[in-house]
């Protein structure tokens, strides 16, 4: 046994180094069975309906067509391993695993096999040093910048002070929902405010006392940082005990249709982080024609427009951008990972460029270099409307504090690179 998997990885190193093949190979590491699959579903759909409709009104990308290589996880960390192990051979272009768990176990891998990792909006933070994490990117933002954002918004409703108030957190008891924790307590001690940590062990069904910790402790704000039921609990939770909505303020994984229509009009209010806007997209017509009505669609088409079927799609576009992006540099339609990991570093995603794809205003703006791969850090604050169930965009972009979070990125880069045995370069 030990010999026949030392078999299969010594044949994926080799594969992930061959010659460019003649199509575009996206792996796609989803989950659409166990507790976070309400989430994983329409994220997984709108990342395949965007490359089907590539290749279905364009040809693919540059005129090489594009195949998705889906592999269930269940957001298992051992079995997101397994998948990337299984699928980085068949010239796999760049990997999106949707789980942080995933993401600190494959960053050895991608950075011995070649093989860039997108981690957006989730995953190691300080991997925004592409001088230390050459083949990790997490633009257009981190959770570092989450937290500072969130901070940011509540510092605009509270008149510019937070001198004096109290602020929880509720976070999913794992890699994901302990990244943020740092930064908080650096922005508290920054501006004068108590943090309260409060973790929820996986999956989350039981919250009970998570919340009476709350009301007896009241809190003037609730951050969340959850997945999954997680957050349909905790928001039906906070409904239970009174606790204002408009304070209760979750990270951009805690803020899909699927996470406040489960408590009726006891989530009106509720606020979420957002990494892309919500709108009706003229790409969504596109995707429908293309995909849907020719019964193509990954899913049962039912999802567009949705925050995390939105969000996959913007997570696609990325990809395709940064294949083309590779096209360009190296003069090729045909790709390696190595290609793909520098049309990666030389994205530029300018406003033009995203209303010509038909996605106005998704993101921000930003652009990737070897010393920034985690772009600009900003993203939008969204409300519910539970009478008209429906999201709606309060902000425009809120940008992070980079003079807390640089710092933290630097630090903590230094210390995976003195572990690792890594010399920072951008050479």
């Amino acid at each position: 046994m030990k010999l026949k998997k030392l078999a299969v990885l010594t044949l994926g190193t080799m594969l992930a180094s061959t010659p460019a093949l003649a199509e575009l190979v996206f792996p796609s590491l989803s989950y659409r069975t166990g507790p976070y699959a309400a989430n994983g579903i329409p994220f997984a759909d709108g990342y395949q309906d965007y490359f089907t409709l590539l290749n279905e009104r364009d040809g693919g990308i540059g005129g090489e067509p594009i195949r998705v290589v889906e592999c269930e996880t269940g957001y298992n960390t051992e079995k997101g391993v397994e998948c990337y192990e299984a699928t980085k051979g068949e010239g796999s272009l760049v990997y999106q695993p949707l789980s942080t768990g995933i993401t600190y176990q494959l960053i050895p891998r991608v950075t011995q096999d070649n093989i860039p990792l997108h981690t957006m909006g989730y995953g190691r933070t300080s991997a925004q040093d592409g001088a230390t994490f050459p083949w990790v990117f997490n633009y257009p933002a981190n959770y570092w910048d989450g937290a500072s954002i969130a901070i940011n918004h509540i510092l605009d409703q509270e008149a510019g002070s937070l001198e004096g108030k109290k602020i929880a957190l509720v976070f999913h008891n794992s890699a994901y929902g302990k990244e943020p924790i740092r930064t908080l307590e650096e922005l508290a001690a920054k501006h004068g405010f108590e943090l309260t940590l409060i973790p929820v062990d996986h999956p989350g069904q039981e919250q009970k006392s998570q919340w009476l910790q709350i009301r007896r402790e009241r809190p003037d704000y609730v951050l969340m940082w959850g997945w999954g039921v997680m957050n349909q609990v905790a928001i039906q939770e906070a409904a239970n005990i009174n606790f204002p909505m408009d304070h209760f303020i979750g990270v951009w994984w805690s803020g899909s249709e699927n996470d406040v229509i489960p408590a009726g009009m006891g989530a009106d209010g509720y606020k979420a982080l957002n990494l892309n806007a919500v709108a009706d997209f003229p790409v969504y017509g596109d995707i429908q024609t293309y995909v849907v009505d020719r019964g193509l669609a990954a899913g049962a088409g039912d999802q567009i427009g949705s925050v995390l079927y939105s969000r996959g799609m913007y997570a696609a576009m990325l990809a395709a951008e940064a294949a083309a992006t590779a096209q360009g540099i190296h003069g090729t339609a045909a790709l390696t990972p190595a290609m793909m990991r520098d049309g990666m570093e030389a994205l530029n995603m300018t406003a033009a460029r995203m209303e010509e794809l038909g996605m106005p205003n998704i993101g921000p703006e930003f652009s990737v270099s070897c010393e920034n791969h985690g772009g600009v850090g900003q993203a939008y604050v969204q409300q519910w409307d539970a009478t008209a169930q429906t999201w709606n965009v309060i902000t425009g972009l809120i940008s992070s504090d980079r003079s807390v979070i640089d710092p933290l990125v630097v630090e903590d880069a230094a210390a995976y690179a003195a572990e690792a045995g890594v010399t920072p370069s951008c050479n």
